[in-house]
């Protein structure tokens, strides 16, 4: 996934940090080159790659405020050259997970006939010959809500569509099987953008096909690990602050230094090969990240 490396921070709204890569301003300059002979002036072709920015960080903000809205955590959104990505940590249950993921698309669903009436309108008072640059902005505008909204829908992990099919699996066949099979079946998705950069002559179709593919490995090894986590006995003195799930006894944490796997509850937050201290404890099942001694005084909420 996209880190905020190479990011620089732009603006902050509504508690959460937007980040812009700089490579945007490379495929700003190609994106404008390649669609000159669109318009009359490059200050539309400016106009129109602003308002991919905007729809696509419109998309991310519907990921961030539906995540906080089931009380998980969002505060960072970076956008990339790929599209956006929105760091959420929504509470690990399906529900809360799907509503998450889907409120993204929903943006972009709810864009659609606000959009088509504007093109429509544009289209019937014969636009396309008294102001043919700002029709043609219209219908670029348009035509990019309906490509990002169709494309994020595709049943591909780690794309919106393949979140939400692993969310929905999580209903019938827990987190980690869900996972499993979503990883999967992504790398479908991957021979099939694969083949389209293949057939396109497309070196975008093929950035994106090895994005994909890493994902997807990166999903499967979690979703071993996960499965690991569901077999483990549990200390059950310990709870997380965040999800009120019990630690598992055994190496599931890694050194972020010397790379070794330890138990940090056992050795208290040192790692035994290389003695490096954690100040704070991650926890596996839910991401979260506090102070060992929260985890010993927190009381886990009543089943149910």
């Amino acid at each position: 996934m996209p880190t905020r490396k190479g990011s620089f921070h732009i603006f902050r709204f509504l508690g959460i940090d937007v980040y812009l890569h700089w490579s945007w301003f490379l495929i700003a300059v190609f994106d404008i080159q390649t669609r000159a002979d669109q318009y009359n002036s490059y200050g539309w072709n400016a106009l129109e790659y602003l308002s991919l920015f905007f729809i696509v960080l419109m998309h991310e903000f519907g990921h961030a405020l539906a995540c906080r809205q089931v009380g998980g955590t969002a505060n960072q959104i970076v956008l990339w050259p790929l599209g956006g990505v929105a760091y959420v940590s929504p509470p690990q249950r399906p529900g809360a997970m799907l509503w998450s993921i889907a409120a993204g698309p929903l943006v972009n669903l709810a864009l659609f006939p606000i959009l088509s009436a504007i093109f429509a309108f544009a289209h019937y008072s014969g636009w396309s010959h008294t102001s043919p640059n700002l029709y043609t902005y219209i219908a670029a505008t348009w035509f990019t809500n309906l490509i990002l909204l169709v494309f994020n829908l595709l049943p591909i992990y780690p794309l919106d569509g393949g979140q939400i099919f692993r969310s929905l699996l999580w209903f019938f066949f827990g987190r980690a099987n869900s996972l499993m099979v979503a990883s999967a079946t992504g790398f479908v998705g991957v021979a099939a953008v694969g083949a389209g950069a293949v057939w396109l002559g497309s070196w975008w179709f093929g950035i994106l096909a090895a994005f994909i593919a890493l994902n997807c490995w990166n999903g499967f090894k979690q979703a071993q690990q996960l499965l690991r986590l569901e077999k483990a006995p549990r200390r059950t003195e310990f709870h997380c602050p965040a999800c009120g799930e019990s630690p598992p006894i055994g190496e599931f944490w890694r050194c972020g230094k010397c790379r070794g796997a330890f138990d940090t509850f056992l050795t208290q937050a040192f790692c035994p090969n290389c003695n490096a201290e954690y100040g704070m404890t991650a926890c596996p099942y839910c991401f979260n990240s506090r102070p060992m001694a929260e985890w010993r005084g927190f009381q886990a909420p009543p089943p149910g």
